[in-house]
């Protein structure tokens, strides 16, 4: 019997996904994602807030413009500073949220970091967020999937579909989140660098303390 109740469980959500669609919505003039056509938006503090149920999880795709005046990140190391905070300040407003599965992913040109918000409510009920966050020099992008941890199993194909519907004009590259292609020599060069020189000093000492040795003869 619970086989068969599983089943039909099983199949109502299969059923159920093929009735949600998700419509592609242009957040600005270099941004698309594809969200539920009842999605809402709302315009606080300067932001663009895109908000939508979905079959399993809450939408949410936040634009923030950055400062008028905000200085240009030169390194991808400076890039990787801004997501570290990023992540740090999310983690803050949580009260006990944990950060998890931490990883780097690449959308069209630019560099993206991906990660889950896991966090208790009152009732000891699990939530997860599952955020993507896009940094460029004009403005942030925030885009989040939220879901009670039971249905984590359920959720897999509504948020590949979301994520994936990620779009980036092609005006975006990379110069637009770092300027320089390199973070300077890498600490693999730097040994080689640094211990080759050493090891010329002491080749150029032991050679002239031979010399002079046998000057001396």
């Amino acid at each position: 019997m619970k086989k068969i109740l599983l089943s039909l469980t099983l199949a109502f959500f299969a059923i159920a996904g093929f009735s949600q669609k998700l419509t592609p919505v242009k957040v600005d003039s270099l941004v698309t994602v594809s969200l539920p056509s009842t999605f809402q938006k709302k315009d606080t503090l300067g932001q663009h807030i895109y908000q939508a149920n979905g079959l399993y999880g809450y939408m949410t795709v936040i634009v923030a413009p950055n400062e008028k005046n905000n200085t240009p990140l030169k390194h991808e190391k400076d890039l990787n500073s801004v997501f570290k905070n990023y992540i740090k300040n999310i983690q803050g407003q949580s009260g006990d949220g944990s950060a998890q599965n931490v990883r780097d992913t690449t959308i069209g040109t630019l560099k993206a970091k991906l990660f889950t918000l896991k966090s208790d409510d009152a009732a000891e009920n699990v939530q997860l967020i599952n955020f993507i966050l896009i940094y460029t020099q004009d403005a942030t992008y925030t885009f989040e999937y939220v879901y009670p941890e039971s249905r984590k199993e359920f959720i897999k194909d509504e948020y590949k579909a979301y994520a994936s519907s990620i779009h980036l004009s092609r005006d975006l590259q990379r110069n637009d989140q770092y300027l320089l292609s390199s973070n300077g020599m890498s600490s693999t060069v730097k040994i080689a660098l640094f211990g080759g020189g050493a090891l010329v000093i002491i080749l150029v000492i032991v050679v002239l303390v031979r010399r002079k040795k046998k000057l001396a003869y």
